[in-house]
C-alpha cells in the first residue's frame, strides 16, 4: 500500500506524526510504501515491523524523527535483550522483514540513543534502524543523515543482508552488529561517519550491545571511505572477547570465517582489544583478549595510508591483493601485530585524569598468517614481508606523563 493518497490512508499533515497511518497500512497489507513529498514524514517513535512485513520508500523520501524523541525510527516487533546471560536457543525471532529506500534522519537534534522504545527500552538498543532477534531480513539502499545512534543496529541475527547504506554527516557507526550473528552480507556502504562504517562486536561495551556471542560466516564487501575533506573516521572494527556476566559466568565471543573484500580507503581495520572507556576500564572489559579465526582481506585499495591492526589471538589471517597507491614512508607497515597503547586526556591539564584507552599489557599470538600481492603503484613485484608486517612489543614509557602514551609490557607473538 502507498501512502500517496492521504484521504484513503489517513495520512496526517507534515506537522503531525505519520506513525498511526503507517502502522495501519502495515496491519492491513503487510507492506507500505512512502512516496516522496515536499515535507518529511515525521515520526514520534519507531515504526514497528512484524514478521513478513515490508517497508519501502522512494530513494529521496525524507523520514524524520521528531526532535526530543529518543528512540529508533524503525524496528522489528520482538526485540529481546540478554545483557546478563547468553542468548537462549529459542527467542522466537521475527522473520522475513524488508526495509528499502528513504533518507532517515534525526537532523542531529537530540535523539542520541536510538532506544527501542520511549518507556522501558531494551538495554543496549542504539539504532536509527534496529533489527534484533531476527532471521531472514534485509535493509537496502537507505541513507542515514545527521544522526547520532548507529545507522543500522543488528544482533541476535541469522541470514541477513545490508546492501546499500549511504552515511551523510553521520555521528556514529554505520552497520553495527552484535553477536550472536551469522550468515550475513554487508555491502555497498559509503559516505562520511564519525565512527566505524562497519563494526562487528561479538563482545562490546555493555551500554552498546543488546546481546553477546560469536559472529561468523559474514561477507563485508564494497565499502568505501569518505574523501579526506569530510574528516570521516573510515574504520572497520572486529571486536572479539570474553564476556563476564554479573554472576561470574563467562561467554566466549569469537569472530571467525569473515571475508572482507573490495574495500577502498578505509584508514584502519581495528582488530584489537579495547576496554570500556565510558564506564571505566576496570568496570567493563573482556576477560583477556578475544579470538579471531579464518579472517580474509581481499582486494584492498589505499589512496592514503591505512593499516590492519591485530591484537587478538588469531589463527588464520589472509591478506591478498592490496594496492598502496600512495608513497609509503620508510616506517610504514600495512599489518601491525601486537598490543597498542593510547592515552585519553579527560582534562588535558590534569594528568591524574588521563587513562589508557587500550590493553598494552596483554600478549597476543598470531598463527597461519598469509600475505600476498601487496604492491605499491606500478610495482611488478610484491613488497617484502618485512616491509608489510610489523611485530609490536610494548615498553613502559619512562617519561609518562611528560610524553604519551604510557606504553606497557605486552607483545605480539607471530608463529611462522
Amino acid at each position: 500500500m502507498s501512502l500517496a493518497s492521504a484521504s484513503n490512508a489517513g495520512l496526517p499533515t507534515s506537522n503531525e506524526p505519520a506513525n498511526t497511518a503507517i502502522q495501519a497500512a502495515l496491519d492491513k497489507n503487510n507492506a507500505v510504501h512512502l512516496p516522496k513529498r515536499e515535507q518529511p514524514y515525521l515520526l514520534d517513535g519507531p515504526i514497528i515491523l512484524k514478521s513478513g512485513q515490508k517497508l519501502t520508500a522512494d530513494a529521496d523520501t525524507v523520514i524524520q524523527l521528531k526532535p526530543g524523541t529518543n528512540t529508533c525510527m524503525v524496528r522489528n516487533e520482538h526485540i529481546v535483550g540478554f545483557a546478563d546471560k547468553p542468548v537462549p536457543a529459542d527467542t522466537k525471532p521475527d522473520t522475513d522483514i524488508t526495509i528499502e529506500g528513504g533518507i532517515w534522519t534525526t537532523f542531529g537534534e537530540g535523539n542520541t540513543r536510538g532506544h527501542s522504545s520511549e518507556q522501558q527500552p531494551v538495554p543496549g538498543t542504539h539504532g536509527v534502524i534496529l533489527l534484533h532477534n531476527v532471521r531472514k531480513v534485509s535493509v537496502r539502499n537507505v541513507t542515514v543523515r545527521q544522526s547520532k545512534p548507529f545507522a543500522i543496529h543488528l544482533g541476535n541475527i541469522h541470514d541477513f543482508t545490508v546492501d546499500g547504506l549511504t552515511l551523510d554527516q553521520h555521528g556514529r557507526d554505520g552497520v553495527h552488529v552484535d553477536g550472536p550473528a551469522s550468515k550475513g552480507t554487508i555491502r555497498n556502504v559509503s559516505g562520511d561517519s564519525h565512527d566505524d562504517p562497519v563494526s562487528l562486536t561479538a563482545w562490546d561495551w555493555k551500554q552498546y550491545n543488546v546481546t553477546f556471542g560469536p559472529i561468523h560466516h559474514l561477507t563485508i564487501e564494497h565499502i568505501t571511505g569518505a574523501p579526506d575533506e569530510k574528516h570521516s573516521t573510515d574504520a572497520i572494527r572486529l571486536l572479539p572477547g570474553v564476556k563476564r556476566f554479573s554472576d561470574g559466568t563467562t561467554l566466549d565471543c569469537p569472530i571467525h570465517d569473515i571475508t572482507i573484500r573490495d574495500i577502498t580507503d578505509i584508514r584502519d581495520f581495528k582488530l584489537y582489544d579495547q576496554p570500556n572507556l565510558e564506564v571505566g576500564r576496570d568496570n567493563d572489559f573482556s576477560i583477556g583478549i578475544g579470538t579471531l579465526k579464518n579472517i580474509a582481506f581481499e582486494n584492498l585499495t589505499f589512496n592514503r595510508p591505512g593499516s590492519i591492526q591485530v591484537h587478538a589471538n588469531t589463527d588464520g589471517l589472509t591478506i591478498r591483493d592490496v594496492k598502496l597507491l600512495f608513497q609509503p614512508p620508510a616506517s610504514y607497515h600495512l599489518i601491525e601485530l601486537g598490543p597498542k597503547s593510547a592515552t585519553y586526556k579527560h582534562k588535558p591539564n590534569d594528568t591524574a585524569t588521563w587513562v589508557e584507552i587500550l590493553s598494552p599489557d596483554l600478549d597476543c599470538t598470531v598463527r597461519n598468517l598469509s600475505v600476498s600481492g601487496v604492491r605499491t603503484r606500478d610495482a611488478h613485484s610484491d613488497l617484502p614481508i618485512e616491509q608489510v608486517v610489523k611485530l609490536i612489543e610494548q615498553k613502559p614509557n619512562p617519561d609518562y606523563p611528560k610524553t604519551t602514551p604510557k606504553g606497557g609490557t605486552g607483545k605480539g607473538i607471530w608463529i611462522r
